[in-house]
């Protein structure tokens, strides 16, 4: 059997690449609009996208692909523009796309609904397509070829009408392949609070991440570094949640690390239900503490 991996990013492209050595015997990395990452499939599949179009729009092209290797499993990447494409993909090859896969056995996926409270696992008809998040092929390794094809890029009927680009700033951030995240939340007051749990993170030699009001309500840290039901969803070794209430949007993106500590100054705060370790006290006295004995 053979399976393609649709991603944008290296990381998820090597992850991807490598759960899919282990479900098949032939591996194609398709790389829309992206430069395609060799080493990790059996061949890689580039396609360029015009400058002008948004990769949302390489749709027709990677549908092409597909159809041209028939394959029995396709692994998708989880951000905004890949999963409009395994929708567009799904929809063509009249099947229906499994999101959000924390979990393989077999040929069942277990995945997360209602954000994330409940979980059940199903079984693709026909071609199964998956998007799949960080921490689910960790211990797998990536092998492959560097040979790379290139397919044409198929304009839409109905093309994306980009109306303006903006540079964001580049970050650093890699919670995928962090072993253990520090996160913030609206415990931290002021954003130069922040540096004492980047000290403490250094400590650790971990990643530094929030929840969603630091990414999106104040902008003190990199979307990249949102955890969460519509962030990134994580399996790290170890998490360290400071200042954070515990609400169900932000836990589901780390339930299943494997050691959960918190800290915050309200004893009533439900994270301290969900963690292994739970500390009541003000960031400001425990984190320079903290960093100190590390």
């Amino acid at each position: 059997m053979k399976a393609c991996v649709i991603a944008e990013t290296s990381a998820a492209a090597r992850a991807l690449c490598a759960g899919a050595r282990g479900m098949a015997d032939e591996v194609v990395l398709i790389a829309p609009g992206v430069e395609a990452l060799t080493g990790v499939a059996d061949k890689a599949v580039h396609i360029d996208v015009p400058s002008g179009n948004a990769i949302d729009d390489a749709y027709a092209s990677v549908n092409s692909v597909v159809d041209a290797e028939a394959p029995g499993i396709v692994l998708v990447e989880p951000t905004r523009s890949m999963k409009v494409l395994a929708g567009r993909l799904a929809a063509h090859l009249g099947t229906a796309a499994i999101t959000d896969v924390i979990e393989f056995e077999g040929d069942l996926a277990t995945t997360m609904y209602f954000g994330g409270v409940g979980q059940r696992k199903s079984k693709a008809n026909g071609t199964a397509i998956y998007t799949v998040g960080a921490g689910v092929f960790d211990e797998a390794s990536a092998s492959g070829t560097d040979a790379v094809e290139e397919a044409p890029f198929a304009a839409p009927a109905r093309a994306l009408r980009v109306t303006g680009t903006k540079d964001l700033p580049k970050s650093d951030v890699d919670l995928a392949a962090a072993g253990v995240v520090v996160a913030g939340g609206r415990g931290f007051a002021e954003e130069a609070d922040l540096q004492l749990m980047r000290d403490v993170a250094a400590k650790l030699g971990g990643e530094c991440g929030c929840s969603r009001p630091l990414a999106e309500g104040v902008d003190w840290m990199p979307r990249e570094a949102y955890i969460g039901v519509s962030g990134m969803m994580l399996a790290p070794k170890v998490y360290l949640g400071i200042g954070i209430s515990g609400q169900m949007q932000h836990m589901v993106g780390v339930n299943r690390a494997g050691t959960m500590f918190a800290v915050n100054k309200d004893k009533n705060a439900p994270i301290f239900k969900q963690c292994d370790y739970g500390l009541v006290g003000d960031l400001k006295d425990v984190l320079p503490k903290l960093a100190a004995a590390l």
